[in-house]
C-alpha cells in the first residue's frame, strides 16, 4: 500500500500534529513499511491455529469465598481524624 507524504500530512492535520517536512517523509516510508508487513501476515495460512486470548496458559489465583463477620464499626472508625455516629467525615469535594 502506498503512504504518500500527504496522507501522512493529513493525518498529522487531523490529529494536531505538526510535522517538519523530513518527519513526514520519514514516516510515510515507516507506514508504508508497517501496511506491507501487515500484508504479508495477512497472507499466512492460521486454518489450522486455534484461537487464543493469551500465549501464556494463565490461572487466577482466587480465595475460597467464605462468609465472614464483619468488623465493629467502633473498631473501624477507632483511628479515623473525623468520625460522626458510625460515619468517616471527609471534605467536602465539588
Amino acid at each position: 500500500m502506498q503512504i504518500t507524504k500527504d496522507t501522512v500530512k493529513y493525518v498529522a492535520a487531523l490529529a494536531r500534529i505538526e510535522l517538519k517536512e523530513e518527519e513526514l517523509a520519514r514516516l510515510s516510508g515507516q507506514l508504508e513499511g508497517i501496511l506491507n508487513f501487515i500484508d504479508k501476515l495477512k497472507e499466512a495460512d492460521v486454518s489450522q491455529v486455534s484461537p487464543t486470548s493469551h500465549i501464556l496458559t494463565v490461572n487466577n489465583v482466587l480465595r475460597k469465598d467464605e462468609l465472614k463477620t464483619s468488623l465493629k464499626p467502633e473498631k473501624v472508625l477507632n483511628n479515623a481524624p473525623h468520625k460522626e455516629g458510625t460515619s468517616f467525615v471527609v471534605p467536602k469535594v465539588i
